[in-house]
């Protein structure tokens, strides 16, 4: 096992991510925190509140300095960003959880200026922790993750969170001639995938925000992998927190080529 990352917050952020993550299985066999209500497109359940509560919590016992920016209190999002702040999405995939599937994960990204620091994601069904730091390599419970390396496209897997390719990506899948596909739930996990070699590339259609991809782009970005927006642009971490659609890759070539052949 490789040396963990030192920062003085990345083992603090890890501890909390795990925290709320053991809390969320134990909260899910009561069928009334499965509950909740229909927020736009976005389902919201009660599961969703106590963890983002719970790792609010707990990042603010770290350094309460720091402010909780969550997707789960869009009252509290400021209209001008803070100088450093911790981004969370307590419950990224919350559509896998209130349905008994494993694909979600908890999540919190130190964002400092306009780019995640340090980064700490967990999946609790599977026990899984991936940490990150800038500059510091990217870590799956302590093992530290290669370089990806190249993967053009067509080789590799192809990810996204349906039993087969449906929609943008069942396009992407029979233009670029992928035979590799593999379902998984939450935006960061399938971002994850990608960042330890298990999948190569995800292209998604949708509204996709800040905090569902701060915590992974830093990983995705310590092993060399690739994240923009749907249009080929870098997400920032300034300005309006939603955006169109996302191209994750493993390969940078790929994911220019898939932003570009969806731009057209």
């Amino acid at each position: 096992m490789s040396a963990p990352q030192t920062h003085p917050l990345a083992e603090a952020v890890a501890g909390a991510v795990t925290g709320v993550g053991a809390l969320l299985r134990t909260w899910r066999a009561d069928p009334a925190n499965l509950n909740g209500v229909w927020e736009g497109s976005q389902f919201k359940a009660r599961a969703d509140a106590m963890a983002h509560r719970a790792l609010s919590d707990r990042l603010a016992a770290i350094d309460p300095t720091i402010p909780v920016l969550s997707e789960e209190d869009p009252a509290g999002l400021p209209r001008h960003r803070p100088s450093r702040y911790w981004l969370i999405d307590p419950v990224d995939g919350t559509a896998s959880y209130i349905h008994g599937f494993s694909g979600y994960v908890t999540q919190a990204a130190l964002v400092i200026g306009e780019r995640p620091e340090v980064a700490a994601v967990y999946a609790p069904d599977s026990d899984t922790l991936y940490t990150a730091v800038r500059g510091r390599g990217a870590h799956r419970d302590g093992r530290r993750l290669p370089p990806l390396g190249a993967w053009p496209p067509g080789a590799g897997v192809l990810t996204d969170n349906t039993p087969e390719p449906r929609g943008v990506a069942l396009r992407v899948y029979e233009h670029f001639g992928y035979d590799a596909y593999l379902e998984s739930g939450s935006i960061s996990l399938k971002l994850c995938l990608i960042a330890e070699g298990t999948a190569h590339l995800f292209v998604k259609d949708v509204p996709v925000r800040d905090w569902d991809v701060a915590a992974p782009a830093l990983l995705l970005s310590e092993v060399g992998g690739h994240l923009t927006r749907l249009d080929g642009t870098g997400f920032t971490f300034r300005g309006p927190w939603e955006h169109t659609g996302l191209v994750g890759a493993a390969d940078p070539s790929t994911g220019r080529r898939a932003a570009h052949w969806s731009a057209g």
